[in-house]
């Protein structure tokens, strides 16, 4: 089972902030740093000091950082066109040495495009549809030959498909790609996604006696299209909250505004040993890589007691 650290900057964390949490994710042991793609807070928070950009941010990490992966979790497909979020991912797989992930999704949170003068359309699953065409088809187009698109939402025509990531496709690995984290809970268009585009595919916060199904609609929907269904990565994303005393435990969830019996419930959260059964029984559902939730970014010390005490009894 892999380990990744999972952060929300909208909620308030400067370029620097990143940086300290990736390099103990790095430090730690951990299998990589992820981050979401959002330019707005949510809930109560005032998001101080204001929103960082997502590839920038990983931009500037693959400079700072040796062997983690890093990705989104995940980018919106309204956030920017297929041509440019293509370009930018390559050249922060190249910056990286390849070890880049993009993590693509329709975008749901409609404040944000209002703040900041972003279209959003009420429809959105088609866009996501070809953007995923689109940018994977200009990284898998050989050197030298050219890539075309006329879709209902974007057309590119004679596009050199420049520059190549360094790393090869998953699903093909005679051509240049990054692998692509397709995510999301519903129970047909989704899954059709990953098995057509994905080395992933992600739940995000899922009930935990929903994940098998979740799964089974993927496997089921790479049968459809001839694929094999253990092809793909099968991964959650959860809070989390682990404490070596019911004392500290409070005291991590009462830093994130929330309820240490809700945590329980939907998260991987409690002493160290109910993170330990909760981790188990996720591999047992066919979990086999977990994001890790990290609310509160300045407490290192939490990803250190779980680098410590909990990931080495996952074996």
């Amino acid at each position: 089972m892999d380990f990744r650290i999972f952060t929300e900057p909208q909620q308030g964390a400067s370029y620097d902030d990143l940086l300290a949490v990736a390099r103990a994710t790095e430090d730690l042991g951990f299998d990589a740093f992820f981050r979401s793609d959002h330019y707005l807070a949510m809930g109560d928070g005032d998001g101080l000091p204001g929103p960082t950009d997502a590839w920038t941010t990983l931009a500037g990490l693959a400079r700072e950082t040796s062997r983690i992966r890093l990705g989104t979790l995940v980018s919106s497909a309204t956030f920017r066109h297929p041509g440019v979020l293509a370009i930018q991912v390559a050249q922060v797989d190249q910056m990286s040495g390849g070890r880049v992930e993009l993590g693509l999704g329709a975008g749901w949170f409609a404040a944000e495009h209002e703040a900041y003068g972003i279209p959003f359309p009420a429809k959105r699953f088609g866009m996501l549809t070809e953007q995923l065409e689109v940018v994977t088809g200009l990284w898998g187009t050989p050197v030298g030959e050219r890539f075309e698109h006329r879709g209902e939402h974007y057309t590119l025509v004679d596009s050199p498909a420049l520059p190549k990531p360094a790393q090869r496709s998953a699903t093909d690995p005679t051509r240049a790609g990054v692998p692509v984290v397709v995510g999301g809970n519903g129970p047909r268009r989704t899954p059709a996604l990953a098995a057509r585009f994905a080395a992933e595919y992600n739940s995000s916060f899922p009930e935990i006696a929903d994940i098998p199904q979740r799964f089974a609609a993927v496997r089921a929907a790479c049968e459809e299209v001839g694929r094999p269904a253990d092809d793909l990565v099968y991964s959650v994303a959860l809070v989390l909250a682990v404490g070596q005393d019911e004392a500290q435990l409070a005291r991590r969830a009462a830093a994130i505004g929330r309820e240490p019996a809700e945590l329980r419930e939907h998260g991987v959260a409690g002493t160290v040993s109910e993170a330990v059964d909760r981790l188990g029984a996720l591999r047992e559902m066919g979990v086999q890589r977990v994001y890790l939730q990290v609310l509160d970014l300045h407490d290192l010390d939490h990803l250190d007691l779980v680098a410590r005490e909990v990931v080495p009894q996952l074996g």
